[in-house]
């Protein structure tokens, strides 16, 4: 698992990095993490991910930072569709990991804002889910410790949830402002919760 370190708060008040670190002790401690590391780019997060145990297939892949409608963020980086490209700086790294995705089981999850939310949204799943060759998950809602509006997308699939799904304000070709999760709400879990129920599509 990979978490933004760069997101701190005003003073002695711990930003969510603080938070993000503590959460990460814990699921190591629980045994649902191999590995942890806080990133302060892109570049260091993907290379982390491509060079942690080489000879290893990769299984799964957890991001948990911020994020919007198709992106996710470390810092005020983006990494959307935009970075998925040959021409990109961040092209041999992702090629990297891409070259240890164990199989179309295999999971890159974002545990962030609002990423596979909006049309925006699924088009970075639909692109990142054909490029790594492996599932793709993310919320459509505003997360905390309620984490709404959970879906996966595999190789070769369609985006099968709503694009106006956590949406409040906008449309899910301009988005302007997301819902926050509750219990209630499509495809729910917690921040405890380190796999992705069976049933969530």
């Amino acid at each position: 698992m990979v978490f933004d370190r760069t997101c701190h708060g005003p003073g002695p008040v711990p930003g969510l990095s603080t938070i993000w670190a503590a959460g990460a002790r814990l699921y190591r401690a629980r045994g649902a993490l191999d590995a942890t590391f806080g990133a302060g780019s892109w570049e260091e997060a993907l290379s982390f991910v491509a060079g942690f145990e080489p000879d290893r297939p990769i299984g799964e892949i957890q991001f948990w930072g911020h994020g919007k409608w198709g992106d996710a963020r470390i810092g005020q980086e983006c990494f959307d569709e935009r970075r998925l490209l040959r021409s990109d700086s961040l092209a041999p790294v992702v090629a990297a990991i891409k070259r240890r995705i164990e199989s179309p089981e295999a999971l890159f999850w974002f545990r962030t804002c609002e990423t596979l939310g909006a049309t925006r949204g699924q088009s970075f799943a639909l692109a990142l889910s054909e490029l790594l060759g492996c599932r793709v998950a993310g919320h459509t809602f505003v997360i905390s410790y309620w984490q709404s509006g959970l879906h996966v997308l595999a190789p070769g699939q369609r985006p099968g949830w709503d694009p106006a799904e956590g949406l409040v304000q906008g449309t899910p070709d301009a988005p302007l402002r997301a819902s926050h999760s509750l219990p209630n709400l499509p495809n729910t879990i917690t921040c405890w919760q380190s796999s992705i129920p069976s049933d969530f599509r």
